[in-house]
């Protein structure tokens, strides 16, 4: 009997052989090709909801101490809330509590969208409205590689534009 044996040469790759390649070169692209591309591009974005959220959290703040005054100071380089004792007029006095300076990403800045100060103090009042600096619409500018808005009623609702 003649026997014809198998070539034991592999003709090509396994299953396994390229669903591993394949799971890598995902890896690979999902860790690189950030680092490929400008992260100034999502800074806008990112900082856009972070100071909507200050702003937020400062709001629910004076709202739920209205023995207090909270202020949110913005600088170039970040913002920082601050709460103080007591008010007197428009303005804070007796500084109780600094948090943190919150520092922006990339090369974003905050400005107001009338005068375009990079330099300037949100104060609020016992109902959760901005009483400084005084708008109704679009109040903040955030700039990057674009320019995003923020926009508040005079009701004190906060949003993105």
């Amino acid at each position: 009997m003649n026997f014809k044996r198998l070539s034991s040469k592999p003709n090509g790759f396994s299953l396994v052989e390229l669903v591993t390649t394949i799971i890598l070169i995902g890896i690979m692209a999902a860790v690189v090709l950030p680092r490929f591309f400008s992260q100034s591009s999502y800074s806008a974005y990112t900082v856009r909801n972070e100071f909507i959220s200050e702003l937020r959290q400062a709001q629910l703040r004076a709202l739920n101490n209205t023995d207090r005054c909270f202020e949110i100071n913005v600088t170039s380089s970040g913002y920082q809330l601050r709460q103080y004792a007591d008010r007197s007029g428009t303005a804070c006095s007796s500084l109780i509590r600094s948090e943190a300076l919150q520092g922006f990403s990339g090369d974003a800045t905050v400005s107001l969208t009338l005068s375009a100060s990079q330099t300037f103090t949100i104060t609020y009042d016992a109902l959760g409205r901005i009483i400084s600096p005084s708008c109704s619409g679009p109040c903040f500018d955030i700039n990057a590689d674009e320019t995003l808005q923020i926009a508040i009623e005079s009701e004190g609702y906060i949003y993105a534009l």
